[in-house]
């Protein structure tokens, strides 16, 4: 299995905690969204995906290969071919509930805050570097508190955001609270927020995911 990443990509993030979870090797493949103006712009990688966004995985495992582009995706075919530990829930509305908090997070929070959007902000509409870490913290500590609520309100929130095991959407909120703190975000109205990341960051499989634990980290 080889998974195309960027050490600091909150979806990247996500994928290599799965593949830790369920003790599954990769090969590292480090695309670097900023150097030489972005790998990921390059043709060899635009060949892989057109979007030109990072996680790509391929599982050479399978006849033919196989190739996803999303991160959840690529989560959730991991899940089904390798079942244990569970990262969804059997029962339907729990499963259903676990994929509305990743996706909270997936599709509402990340989206509008990701490289290029940023990078958007600053490099063609002129926004200075002051309003784009503010715009950067309006819409994750709104995101964040709305996901704090939601698990407050719910008595299937446990230990972790879903019950005492980790589910995805413990994989999508623990990298996108790394990166909250990354930009001074204040989160000292979610406690419940950080007490579950707390609880997964004791965990091996989280640990050997952090950046800083990447061999092209920086």
């Amino acid at each position: 299995m080889q998974l195309y990443n960027y050490f600091r990509s909150s979806a990247s993030y996500r994928v290599r905690i799965a593949m830790n979870l369920k003790g599954l090797p990769f090969d590292y493949k480090a695309i670097h969204l900023v150097r030489n103006g972005g790998e990921q712009r390059s043709d060899a990688f635009l060949a892989l995906n057109p979007d030109g966004l990072v996680p790509v995985f391929i599982d050479d495992t399978r006849d033919p290969p196989v190739k996803l582009t999303q991160s959840l995706a690529i989560i959730e075919y991991l899940d089904e071919l390798h079942p244990e530990p569970p990262l969804l829930p059997r029962e339907a509305l729990e499963r259903a509930r676990v994929r509305t908090l990743a996706m909270n997070i997936a599709c509402e929070i990340h989206p509008v805050n990701n490289l290029r959007v940023l990078r958007y902000l600053t490099q063609v509409l002129k926004v200075d570097e002051a309003a784009k870490n503010a715009w950067y913290r309006h819409w994750v500590e709104t995101g964040l508190q709305a996901f704090e609520k939601q698990l407050v309100e719910s008595p299937m929130t446990g230990t972790f955001c879903h019950g005492e095991t980790p589910t995805l959407a413990d994989l999508a909120l623990v990298p996108q609270v790394f990166n909250a703190r990354r930009f001074d975000c204040d989160l000292s109205s979610m406690p419940t927020v950080l007490r579950i990341v707390e609880a997964c960051q004791e965990r091996d499989a989280f640990k050997d995911a952090v950046p800083s634990e990447q061999p092209d980290a920086e």
